[in-house]
């Protein structure tokens, strides 16, 4: 028998794998061999879903109504949910028959957008460092992803006069994503409205990827894109359950904003996907009727650790600064390391696994990210290792 080569589409060489797969392996590596590793990397809360929000999942898995397709714009129900939500934290007003479409995690919509919004040799603008999917996911269409920098000194946030001419002519999107991951940076208001106005002047969409603005701090409150004027024109916002409720794995979000970009995504996924478990659907419901001191109360164990964490660090010379919003912290690898390098250095030394900022894009070099999403022992124990690592 002739042995058959099996040839991947030339995308794939363009399409890295993913971080956090490479991550899990590396770390089931060290544990195989033995050592405790403390993982301080990927953004996957640990604290328990809200109870009630388990126990209507529960009531409606009784349910044999709830076992079937469900549909695949989501139940009504869900989408004024979610318009609801909009209307009492940002006092945006959404047609939930038009300006709201639910989601099996924000991230599947990321990845799915460029699909619906850019042709061949178009260009996708992704800020960098950043979510990877901004980048995949403009590959997976065929476009070409041009990266913004997120630079220290401008407050990570991307220089849009900067952005040459040619590429603007043959940019269709937009990536934002504040607050920020991985670097926790937050938005101005006055930032928002530029960007608005850049996507106004050369027909570009705009896609803010906003699952982080309810974990803040100091009594900061996040903006949401839609808030300003002319955003409905030109902009969606994506915004998922998974942090603001602890539900990362129940897969839920939604993409909120222009009608017309909200069908087109629409009509992607009726393609390939078949809905939200509607078990799930009700659950969310919900959640998002959950009280705001509930909210804050998890917020603030989140801010417990960061600062644990931030002053062992700063007991062995890494200086961190405590951020306004997310669960992350986002630091510079001390000299003598590059990103990868110092990330190995960690692990290797005191068996804690943070992420090389690398990782997210070029300019990510130099940093390294820490999310504070272990439990306190982990993160107790994580703090007395880091103190005795040696540089």
């Amino acid at each position: 028998m002739i042995e058959q080569r099996i040839r991947a589409a030339q995308r794939m060489a363009r399409i890295p794998p993913y971080l956090f797969a490479e991550i899990d392996r590396k770390v089931a590596a060290k544990r195989a061999s033995g050592v405790d590793v403390v993982t301080l990397d990927i953004g996957d809360p640990d604290l328990p879903t809200p109870p009630f929000v388990v126990d209507a999942a529960a009531r409606a898995l009784q349910d044999p109504a709830n076992h079937r397709y469900p549909s695949y714009y989501g139940l009504r129900a869900l989408r004024v949910a979610q318009a609801d939500w909009y209307r009492r934290r940002f006092a945006v007003e959404l047609d939930p028959d038009a300006e709201v479409l639910p989601l099996i995690g924000s991230k599947e919509g990321i990845a799915h957008l460029p699909i619906a919004l850019v042709d061949p040799g178009d260009a996708v603008l992704c800020p960098d460092p950043g979510y990877p999917v901004y980048v995949t996911g403009a590959i997976m269409a065929d476009a070409e992803p041009y990266r913004l920098p997120l630079r220290e000194e401008n407050g990570f946030l991307p220089d849009l006069s900067a952005i040459p001419a040619d590429v603007l002519a043959r940019a269709r999107l937009l990536w934002l994503n504040y607050p920020n991951n991985p670097t926790a940076a937050v938005a101005p208001d006055d930032f928002f409205r530029s960007a608005i106005a850049l996507c106004h002047e050369h027909g570009m969409v705009l896609a803010h990827d906003a699952p982080y603005t309810e974990i803040a701090y100091d009594g900061y409150r996040s903006p949401s894109v839609m808030q300003f004027e002319g955003a409905r024109d030109v902009a969606v916002e994506f915004h998922s359950l998974s942090k603001t409720y602890d539900m990362t794995g129940w897969r839920v979000a939604m993409c909120v904003g222009n009608a017309e970009v909200v069908k087109l995504l629409g009509q992607v996924k009726t393609n390939v996907d078949s809905g939200i478990f509607q078990a799930v659907q009700l659950a969310a419901i919900a959640a998002m009727t959950e009280p705001e001191a509930a909210l804050q109360e998890r917020n603030a164990v989140v801010r417990r650790r960061q600062v644990l964490v931030r002053d062992a660090f700063a007991a062995v010379g890494v200086d961190i600064p405590l951020p306004r919003a997310t669960f992350y912290l986002w630091g510079r690898v001390p000299s003598g390391y590059d990103s990868i390098a110092f990330a190995g250095h960690v692990l290797d030394e005191v068996g804690v696994n943070i992420t090389p900022g690398v990782g997210f894009g070029p300019s990510g070099e130099g940093w390294f990210r820490v999310s504070v999403t272990a439990p306190d022992a982990r993160v107790e124990e994580a703090c007395e290792r880091l103190r005795s690592l040696r540089l």
